[in-house]
């Protein structure tokens, strides 16, 4: 398999998987701006979308959209524990988790990173994002993990999008339980190796 990504960008969740997995992924770094692969390519051609993670499996074909992707890779290994059975009720709260992450936190950055996004933009993007974290925040209150008592795949996505509030002046820290949560993930080895890799450890 091969992982189009950006370094630090929500790919990075794919990536964890990936290596919590214990799987084998090429790694292809996209320039999102050129639309270029490194080494040669034109990344519309990989996806026509424009924008990363894309994995493309072993037979050739691409799959996009984080959430898919990281499920996919769960369960080319289930004894991982990266995702709960196809078919639990935990399966559809991890994918109740992911959802959320994808279309309320996640997208509530991207005006933050837009330097097209105008004061009343960036202000209302910050007032959902402070209500959606804190959210999280009392979810996490006495747990470890977002789903059952184990790192998944939903873990690593959150933990990529609390990485991006350092950049945008969200600051995590006034929410003892995010930051506590985000210093525990961080911690895992095969986080660190993805961080390394990506070139995002000093």
């Amino acid at each position: 398999m091969k992982l189009f990504y950006a370094p630090g960008a929500c790919s990075l969740s794919p990536h964890i998987a990936c290596r919590e997995a214990g799987l084998k992924v090429d790694l292809a770094k996209v320039d999102l701006r050129a639309k270029t692969v490194e080494g040669g390519g034109d990344f519309n051609a990989v996806n026509p979308k424009g924008y990363v993670p894309v994995l493309q499996l072993d037979n050739g074909e691409y799959l996009t959209e984080g959430p898919a992707i990281v499920q996919y890779i769960a369960d080319q290994n289930p004894a991982s524990g990266l995702a709960p059975a196809a078919g639990s009720l935990d399966r559809y709260r991890l994918q109740e988790w992911l959802t959320y992450l994808n279309a309320e936190v996640h997208k509530n950055f991207s005006p933050l990173f837009n330097p097209a996004s105008t004061d009343d933009m960036k202000t209302a993007a910050s007032e959902a994002l402070d209500r959606r974290l804190g959210h999280i925040a009392e979810q996490l209150q006495g747990k470890s993990f977002l789903v059952g008592d184990k790192f998944t795949v939903a873990d690593g996505y959150l933990f990529t999008v609390l990485g991006w509030g350092k950049f945008v002046g969200v600051d995590i820290g006034k929410w003892p339980a995010l930051g506590e949560y985000a210093g525990r993930i961080a911690a895992r080895p095969a986080v660190q190796e993805a961080l390394k890799a990506e070139g995002l450890l000093g």
